[in-house]
């Protein structure tokens, strides 16, 4: 073989090592394994109507990145967050398809829009990775559209209305009652009602009426006077974002009296409202006030590093970083397959409550504690925080964790492949 024969052969080896490492051409990129770093997508809407709590879940995030690496990370290796804007569900499957294929993350992490998650959850099923839903609530993410490379670190619909539902029981706000709801008009909303409705029905109530609100809705005064003439015994909030915050004020300042509650909530909308402008019973996943070292540790760390307690969208990003780290260096493996195993195994976590929690492996729900807050007058606040008074953890000590998620037979989920 002449010289320039094999000149041209060590040329194009060259070339095809290149394209090998650049994932061109055909030849697949450098694999996780061999990265210096263990790269995780995190996805979630930092603009729009979600995004106040999108920031939190950032924050928070990156907390839990910066602990887990100065505790020696993830099998030797530190963990680089990628972080994205999700935008809507379209944009957000083109992130997570480009975060998969292109940047080799090991999992995608976030999320708040049901539908946004669906689009994610698609890529994921179709890439066979995995993603760690932290925000979106739809039960059918957990049923019609569940899938085996989807997890749930966020509750479901359901399990916040049996949560508040047992808080208006003891209140007396259900049999009998007529509700007027205010729905956000997209998946998360759609979904949330349908569970309220199968709720008041199976106790004895009914809805006066139920009104689709736009998700870029600010102005509820025409909402406001239906409410004002049709005289409910509950006005109930399926809202969302911003929603919530602006629900809130205009309704402080039409002068209404009647009783809120809400079946979705977020702390950080009700602080967004402005003193004076939050009342009513919400259910929580967690809050800044839970009483266990876990959580006051968490509460200090985020405090002294952004000067705000973390809300409850920040509690889920940051639990589902540490879960992932922990599962990983449990198996001692990256691998989604490895971590669907051992989560569909029953491994059991610290959520910073006062219990452990786990995957339900037939549909991938977090099985944990939950919390109903009753809002504190004005009167009675003493910082601009905490602004609510917490029921114990539900269920109680002595129940299982799954008698206020949607059972088989209410939310049916047929795992795909």
């Amino acid at each position: 073989m002449s010289i320039k024969r094999k000149l041209s052969r060590r040329s194009v080896l060259k070339g095809a090592a290149g394209a090998a490492a650049a994932g061109v051409l055909g030849f697949p990129a450098i694999s996780k394994a061999q990265s210096d770093v263990i790269k995780i997508g995190h996805l979630t809407p930092r603009t729009g109507f979600l995004g106040t709590l999108g920031e939190f879940a950032v924050q928070a995030a990156d907390l839990a990145v910066e602990e887990i690496n100065g505790k020696g990370g993830v099998l030797g290796r530190k963990i680089e967050l990628l972080k994205e804007d999700s935008v809507n569900p379209q944009t957000a499957s083109t992130k997570a398809e480009r975060m998969i294929e292109r940047d080799q993350v090991a999992c995608i992490v976030g999320e708040i829009s049901s539908a946004s998650a669906l689009t994610i959850a698609q890529v994921a099923q179709r890439t066979k990775n995995l993603f760690v839903n932290t925000g979106a609530n739809s039960d059918a993410l957990r049923g019609s559209n569940c899938n085996k490379y989807m997890f749930h670190v966020e509750s479901q619909n359901s399990m916040y209305v049996k949560t508040v539902g047992r808080a208006l029981l003891a209140q007396n706000m259900v049999k009998g009652k007529k509700w007027y709801s205010l729905t956000a008009d997209y998946a998360f909303g759609h979904d949330l009602l349908r569970v309220a409705k199968r709720f008041m029905e199976a106790n004895g109530g009914e809805f006066a009426a139920d009104e689709l609100v736009p998700t870029d809705a600010a102005d509820f005064s025409a909402f406001l006077v239906k409410i004002r003439d049709a005289k409910p015994d509950l006005v109930v909030s399926n809202l969302a974002g911003v929603q919530i915050t602006n629900f809130l004020k205009q309704f402080s300042e039409f002068g209404l009296d009647f009783p809120v509650a809400g079946f979705g909530f977020d702390t950080a909308v009700a602080w967004g409202a402005g003193q004076g402008n939050f009342f009513g019973t919400w259910p929580l996943v967690w809050h800044h006030l839970v009483d266990t070292p876990g959580s006051k540790a968490f509460v200090a760390a985020f405090t002294k590093k952004y000067g705000r307690p973390p809300d409850n969208q920040a509690w889920g990003d940051y639990v589902a970083m540490h879960i992932l780290a922990k599962s990983m260096n449990e198996i001692k493996s990256i691998e989604a397959p490895k971590l669907i195993e051992h989560w569909e195994k029953g491994a059991k976590f610290d959520l910073l409550k006062t219990r452990e929690g786990y995957f339900r492996a037939y549909d991938h729900q977090l099985m944990h504690e939950m919390y109903a807050v009753e809002a504190l007058k004005t009167s009675e606040l003493k910082n601009q925080w905490d602004i609510y008074k917490p029921g114990p953890p539900t269920p109680g000590p002595d129940e299982d964790l799954e008698v206020i998620a949607a059972t088989k037979e209410e939310n049916v989920c047929n795992m795909s492949a």
